[in-house]
């Protein structure tokens, strides 16, 4: 059985060892996802025949799981941000978890320790939207005993700096990046 990202598959295993080169991979593949190898090897002053490997045993190891466009989502028509916390019947976790994710206004869901059981990212077009979807649709599901709703007013950025390397300068959260 294989896990998903973020999900422990309970068997274990350790994380691969990674070098300085494999985090400097991870650091330039989340800044741009669309680099060439070339551009990739050249970046990190290594063969391009080097990059497609470690980038393979990366992926292969799970380390990197995907590549996704970044969006924005104000443009997209999804403007409004909520932290939804719900407080859920135990042991509801793991029906309920597939659930969530189904309903494409959820960014990211995370079981949590506290008051509440679960936080929601979400993301909706308008006030009338977030209030459907949190008095319709979560106060609607049987595991759900109560909602909180946090308005988000603004956002500081994205990506953890623990996905650069070690002594690795880059551009600060939210900083525009020119297109090559």
């Amino acid at each position: 059985m294989t896990s998903r990202p973020g999900e422990h598959d309970g068997s274990g295993t350790q994380p691969p060892l990674l070098d300085d080169v494999d985090r400097a991979i991870v650091a330039v593949l989340r800044e741009d996802g669309r680099i060439s190898m070339r551009a990739l090897a050249a970046r990190l002053h290594i063969s391009r025949a080097g990059a497609y490997l470690r980038v393979q045993r990366l992926e292969e190891a799970g380390v990197i799981t995907g590549y996704t466009a970044q969006v924005d989502p104000q443009r997209y028509g999804y403007g409004l941000a909520a932290y939804v916390y719900l407080k859920i019947a135990q042991p509801a976790w793991k029906p309920l978890r597939a659930r969530l994710m189904t309903i494409p206004e959820v960014e990211h869901a995370a079981l949590v320790s506290g008051d509440t059981d679960i936080v929601l990212l979400v993301r909706t077009r308008d006030l009338a939207a977030l209030r459907d979807l949190v008095l319709n649709t979560f106060q609607s599901m049987s595991e759900v005993r109560s909602t909180q709703t946090v308005l988000i007013f603004d956002e500081l950025g994205r990506g953890p700096a623990a996905a650069r390397p070690t002594g690795a300068a880059g551009p600060s959260p939210g900083t525009p990046r020119s297109r090559r």
